[in-house]
């Protein structure tokens, strides 16, 4: 984790840039195994004798390559995950190419807050996750999150480290945003 600016406290500054990460090792297991799926898919094409029959290999070799792509990519693509706050936007990237990518604009923010314990089984696993009831997270471990509470109801939840940072990052951020409350009754 690293902020750009002091840490902010409950009266102190919002920085005027924060980011966040968090990885998960344990998703490299199954990257390994879509690659000896990919691996296998491609010793078949090579070594296999295809006099024998080419239609019965020929989609054991796609379904091989295509599995072994689909989980080395799916996979690699939620091994981190990388939060950047600004004065005009939340910004996720997921993996090591950014992609997917969720860019949130603090315009559209109402509230921001931490959570403590997020589990990929409260979303149904890690990745890119939607629940009717719950919302849209980005879940690549368990532990603490950021959830923002979003204009129009809905409610975006992402794992990252030091996710009470970034939360007060963010209410800073709307209170600089907001305009001035009317301090009484107008005059005519």
């Amino acid at each position: 984790m690293r902020q750009h600016a002091p840490r902010p406290g409950p009266e102190g500054p919002a920085p005027p840039v924060w980011t966040g990460r968090a990885t998960n090792r344990m998703q490299w297991l199954p990257a390994v195994g879509g690659v000896a799926c990919l691996a296998l898919g491609i010793r078949l094409a090579v070594v296999s004798s295809w006099a024998s029959g080419i239609a019965p290999l020929l989609m054991a070799v796609i379904g091989c390559v295509a599995v072994g792509l689909l989980v080395l990519f799916g996979t690699l693509a939620f091994v981190q995950v990388a939060v950047r706050v600004d004065d005009h936007a939340m910004e996720v990237r997921c993996g090591h190419i950014g992609v997917p990518r969720r860019r949130i604009p603090l315009s559209h923010v109402v509230g921001a807050e931490f959570d403590p314990s997020v589990t990929p089984r409260q979303w149904g696993g890690w990745g890119y996750r939607w629940r009717p009831e719950k919302g849209t997270a980005v879940i690549v471990r368990r532990g603490e999150g950021l959830v923002l509470r979003l204009g129009d109801g809905r409610i975006f939840t992402v794992t990252v480290d030091d996710a009470e940072s970034g939360v007060h990052a963010i209410r800073g951020l709307l209170r600089r945003a907001a305009p001035p409350a009317p301090t009484g009754p107008a005059s005519v």
